[in-house]
C-alpha cells in the first residue's frame, strides 16, 4: 500500500526530504574531511616535526643536560628562534618578523620548501637568509635583494614557502627569516631581555622506540625545563586541533540539517492533511489506525533514505573543495578521497533525523476516523493531546544533545548548544506567530485590496509564515552575527589606539639606549607616553615549596610549570589605568626596614597558580633572591595599549637590576609612522617595533580566513532556507490552485494575483531576514558588553544590503514558483478537482 500510494506522490515526497539534502552534504563532507585530516597527520607527522625529537626550552642547554642532549640520536640540528626587525635595504621596508637562526640539516624529514629549490639548502653556506613569501610580496622583494637583520646584512638566497608545521596563517601572523647560525652573534640580537626559544631537533636511527626512550628521560627533561616534543605527540597535538575545527564545522552543518528537517515536518505536516479523505477510506475499509500509520511511515522513510543517499553523494563531492576553503589553516597538502564511514553515518543520520522530524504530524494518522469521509473538515484530530507527540519531541531534543555530545565529549557544552538551538526556533517561531496574530488582529482595512490579500496570506490555511521565518531568519542570524562579532573585535582593538592612546610599541631597548632613543621620538615629533623597566627573573618557591617539592607532592596545590618560566616583571609606584586592586592593598614603595618584598599579582594569575593573599614568593633575579609576598592581586584590562604585567614590584628594590626598556609613543599617519620606524632601526638594529596598524591588518586578515570557513558552512544554512522555499511553495501548489480560482473566479486580473503572491513573500521574507538581524543585534550587544566589556556599535549598511538581498530572493524564488499557478485556466483547475 505505501508503494502504491507512492505513485501519484513520489516528485512531492522527494520535495520532502530535498530540504535535508544539503544538511547531509554538510556532515557527510565535514566527516570525510575529518577522515582524511587523520588519514594525512599520520603519514606526514614526521614531516609535520621535522625531526624524531624535539626539545625546546627559554634558556640555553648546559652542563650535564647538555651532555645528554649531544649523546642523543645520530643527527641533530639547532635553532634559535626569536622575534625582531628586518630591514629590507632595497626600499627600506621594515617589518617585525620571526628570526630562526639554523644549524644542521633540519629538517631532516620534508623540506623547506623554497622558490628556487636549491635555496633551502644553499642559504646555509653563506651569508644569506631565506624570506617568508607574504614578507617578499609586501614589499616587493626579489631574490638577490637584501635584508638587514641586526648588524648583519644578508643576501635573499629564495622565497620561503613551506616549513614543517608552518600554515598560511601562521605566515600571515608571524612571517618567518631563516638565516645560518654561524652569523647570530654578529646580529648584535643576543642582548639580556631578548626572548629567544631554543630548539634541539635530533634524528634516531631507525627502529629506535623514541616514545619508550623519551619516557625513561622525562622527568631529567623536566628537571632542565625542556619541553619535549615526538612525532607521536605531534601527530596527537595536530590531530586534536583539526579535531576541534571538525566538530565545530560539523555543529554548524547540523544547524542546516536541523532546519531542513523544519521544512520536512512542515511537508509532511500539508501532506497528511491532503490525505485525509484517503485515509478515512482506508479506515473504512478496515485497515487499523497502526496500519495506516505504518503505510505513510515507510513512504517516508523510503524518500528520507534516498535524499540522505543524495545528501551523501553530494557531500562527498563538497568534500573536494574544503581542503581550498581551509588551506591557510593547514601544515601540509591535504589529498582526499572516499571515505565510506563518513557516508554512512550521514547516512544513518538523514534516515533518523527525517523520521523522527516526520513524525509529530504522522502520529496524528492513528486518530483519523473513518468518519472523516463524510465530514467537511481538514482536522486531523486532537495531536497536542496525544501524549505519543510529546515523547516524539522528547526523542528529538535527546537527539540534538546526543549528536552534538558526540561532537563536543563535554555535556555542558552540548546542553548549551542544544539550548541555544532551541531558543533560536523558539524565538523565531514566537516571532512567526506574533506576526500572524498582530495581522489578523490589527488587520489594515482601509489598505488596497492587493496589500490587504497578500497580508491576509501571512495566517491563512497552509500559510509559510513560521517555516519560512524559522529557516531564513536563523541563516540571517548566522551571518550577521559573525559579522558584528567581527567587527567588535577589531572595533575593540581600533579603540584602543584611538585619540593620542600609544599605537606604536618599542621593546627590547637596553638601557645604554633609553636616553638616545627618547631624543628620538621627540626630535620627530612624536610624544612619550610610557617608558616602562622590564626585569627577567624566575620564581624559585612559593610558601617554601620549590619544582621539586611540587613534583613529588600528590596534592599538587601548584603546577611544576609556574617555575619553569621566566619572567618578565616591572617596578613602579602607582597603579595604570588598566589596573585595579582587587583584594590586599597596594604598596607603591618598599621600606627597607621590612624583611619581604610586597608585590601585586594578577587576579587571574594569581588564581590559575593557587597564589593566595599572604603567600611568600622567592624571586632568582640574575643569581640575586628576593624574598617577596603577594600584597595585593589586580584586576588587568590586557586589551590596553599598554604595559601590563603578572607581577608587579614597587619602587626601591630593582632600580640596579638588569634590565631593558620599552617605550610607547603615538604617531599620527602611516607616513610618520614609517619614516620614524626606517630611522629607529637604521641607528638601534636590536630594538622591535609593534604597529598597531600592522597588528590591525593581521587580525583583520586572521578574522577574514577564519570568517570565510565559517560562512561557508552558514551557507549550507542559508541554501537550505532557499531549498525550504521553494518546496514549501511547490508542495502547497494545490491549495494555491484553489485559492488561485476563486480569485480568478471573482474577477482577479493574472497581474493582480501575481502582485498579491509578490507581495506575500516580501513580507515573509522582509520579516524573516528581519528577525534574524534584529536577533543579531540583541547577541552581538550582549558579546560586546558582557564578554568583551566594549561599545557596540554595528555598521548599518552591510546590514541594509543583506536585508534587501533576502527579502528580494525570497520575492523572486516565490514568484518563480508560483509561475505555474498564475498560468492555469480556472475550468482547468476544476476539471482536476472532478
Amino acid at each position: 500500500m505505501a508503494w502504491r500510494d507512492s505513485r501519484r506522490n513520489r516528485s512531492r515526497l522527494l520535495l520532502f526530504v530535498s530540504s535535508i539534502v544539503l544538511g547531509i552534504a554538510a556532515l557527510v563532507a565535514i566527516y570525510s574531511l575529518g577522515d582524511n585530516l587523520r588519514q594525512n597527520i599520520d603519514s606526514q607527522a614526521a614531516t609535520l616535526l621535522g625531526a624524531d625529537l624535539q626539545l625546546s626550552g627559554n634558556k640555553p642547554v648546559t652542563g650535564k643536560v647538555k651532555k645528554l642532549v649531544d649523546s642523543l640520536g645520530i643527527k641533530r640540528s639547532e635553532e634559535r628562534s626569536f622575534a625582531s626587525m628586518i630591514l629590507f635595504t632595497k626600499n627600506n621596508g621594515n617589518r617585525l618578523a620571526q628570526v630562526k637562526a639554523l644549524e644542521g640539516d633540519f629538517p631532516f624529514y620534508g623540506d623547506l620548501e623554497t622558490s628556487p629549490l636549491s635555496a633551502g639548502k644553499t642559504f646555509r653556506n653563506g651569508k644569506e637568509a631565506l624570506v617568508d613569501q607574504t614578507l617578499m610580496l609586501q614589499y616587493e622583494a626579489k631574490v638577490g635583494d637584501s635584508i638587514k637583520v641586526g648588524e648583519v646584512t644578508f643576501a635573499i638566497a629564495g622565497v620561503l614557502l613551506k616549513a614543517p608545521g608552518q600554515t598560511g596563517l601562521t605566515s600571515s601572523v608571524a612571517p618567518s627569516v631563516y638565516i645560518p647560525m654561524k652569523y647570530l652573534d654578529q646580529t648584535g640580537l643576543m642582548q639580556k631581555g631578548s626572548r629567544i626559544a631554543y630548539r634541539t631537533y635530533i634524528k634516531f636511527a631507525p627502529k629506535t622506540d623514541v616514545e619508550k626512550l623519551v619516557k625513561s628521560l622525562e622527568s631529567r627533561f623536566d628537571a632542565a625545563d625542556l619541553d619535549h616534543k615526538t612525532v607521536q605527540s605531534q601527530k596527537e597535538d595536530t590531530g586534536r586541533s583539526f579535531k576541534d575545527l571538525t566538530q565545530f564545522l560539523a555543529l554548524v552543518g547540523f544547524i542546516a540539517l536541523l532546519l531542513g528537517c523544519i521544512g520536512v515536518a512542515s511537508a509532511v505536516h500539508i501532506y497528511i492533511r491532503e490525505k485525509l479523505n484517503s485515509i478515512a477510506i482506508l479506515r473504512c475499509l478496515g485497515v487499523k489506525g497502526y496500519q495506516a500509520f505504518l503505510i505513510y511511515l515507510i513512504q517516508i522513510a523510503g524518500i528520507g533514505l534516498f535524499g540522505s543517499i543524495l545528501g551523501a553523494i553530494l557531500g562527498s563531492v563538497i568534500q573536494q573543495f574544503l581542503p581550498i576553503v581551509i588551506k591557510d589553516f593547514l601544515p601540509f597538502e591535504l589529498t582526499t578521497g572516499l571515505s565510506w564511514p563518513a557516508i554512512g553515518q550521514g547516512i544513518g543520520i538523514g534516515l533518523i533525523i527525517s523520521i523522527l522530524f516526520a513524525m509529530p504530524p504522522l502520529v496524528s494518522i492513528r486518530k483519523i476516523s473513518p468518519l472523516n469521509v463524510l465530514r467537511n473538515t481538514a482536522d486531523t484530530g486532537k495531536s497536542q493531546r496525544d501524549p505519543v507527540i510529546w515523547i516524539v519531541y522528547v526523542l528529538i531534543i535527546g537527539f540534538i544533545f546526543g549528536f552534538s555530545y558526540l561532537q563536543t565529549q563535554n555535556w555542558i557544552q552540548a546542553l548549551s548548544f542544544t539550548a541555544g538551538i532551541l531558543a533560536s526556533f523558539i524565538i523565531l517561531t514566537g516571532m512567526a506567530s506574533l506576526l500572524m496574530w498582530l495581522v489578523r488582529k490589527f488587520f489594515p482595512t482601509s489598505w488596497s485590496y492587493l496589500w490587504r490579500q497578500g497580508l491576509a496570506n501571512l495566517f491563512r490555511p497552509n500559510n509559510q509564515t513560521i517555516i519560512l521565518i524559522v529557516a531564513i531568519g536563523l541563516g540571517t542570524l548566522f551571518i550577521c552575527t559573525l559579522f558584528f562579532t567581527q567587527t567588535i573585535l577589531l572595533n575593540r582593538v581600533k579603540l584602543s589606539s584611538s585619540g593620542n592612546k600609544p599605537n606604536i610599541v618599542l621593546f627590547d631597548i637596553q638601557s645604554g639606549q633609553k636616553d638616545a632613543v627618547i631624543a628620538l621620538a621627540k626630535q620627530e615629533g612624536l610624544p612619550v607616553n610610557e617608558t616602562v623597566a622590564i626585569i627577567n627573573m624566575r620564581l624559585e618557591q612559593v610558601n617554601s615549596r620549590s619544582a621539586a617539592t611540587i613534583e613529588s607532592d600528590t596534592s599538587k596545590e601548584q603546577s611544576r610549570r609556574i617555575f619553569g618560566r621566566e619572567y618578565r616583571v616591572t617596578f613602579r609606584d602607582s597603579l595604570t589605568s588598566s589596573e585595579k586592586i582587587v583584594q590586599g592593598e597596594w604598596i607603591g614603595k618598599y621600606d627597607p626596614k621590612s624583611q619581604l618584598i610586597p608585590v601585586s599579582v594578577e587576579e587571574g594569575f594569581a588564581k590559575r597558580s593557587n597564589i593566595a593573599l599572604g603567600d611568600t614568593l622567592v624571586f632568582n633575579v640574575q643569581g640575586t633572591i628576593m624574598q617577596t609576598y603577594a600584597a595585593s592581586t589586580r584586576d588587568v584590562n590586557w586589551a590596553e595599549v599598554q604595559t601590563n604585567f603578572l607581577v608587579v614590584f614597587p619602587t626601591g628594590v630593582l632600580e640596579d637590576a638588569p634590565q631593558f626598556h620599552v617605550l610607547l609613543t603615538h604617531v599620527p599617519s602611516a607616513q610618520v609612522s614609517a619614516r620614524f620606524q626606517q630611522v629607529l632601526v637604521q641607528k638601534f638594529p636590536n630594538i622591535s617595533i609593534i604597529d598597531l596598524a600592522l597588528v590591525l591588518k593581521v587580525i583583520d586578515d586572521l578574522f577574514n580566513k577564519i570568517g570565510f570557513v565559517i560562512r561557508f558552512m552558514a551557507g549550507f544554512s542559508i541554501l537550505t532556507g532557499i531549498v525550504v522555499l521553494i518546496s514549501s511553495v511547490l508542495i502547497s501548489k494545490y491549495q494555491r490552485l484553489q485559492e488561485s480560482v476563486l480569485l480568478r473566479t471573482l474577477g482577479a486580473s493574472r497581474k493582480q494575483i501575481f502582485a498579491i503572491t509578490a507581495l506575500e513573500y516580501f513580507f515573509l521574507g522582509a520579516m524573516a531576514s528581519l528577525t534574524g538581524i534584529l536577533l543579531a543585534l540583541i547577541s552581538s550587544w550582549a558579546l560586546a558588553k558582557f564578554t568583551f566589556e566594549t561599545e557596540f556599535k554595528p555598521e548599518l549598511l552591510p546590514v541594509l544590503i543583506l536585508f534587501i538581498l533576502v527579502s528580494s530572493l525570497t520575492v523572486i524564488i516565490g514568484l518563480i514558483n508560483s509561475r505555474g499557478i498564475l498560468s492555469k485556466s480556472p475550468l482547468e483547475v476544476l476539471r482536476q478537482d472532478v
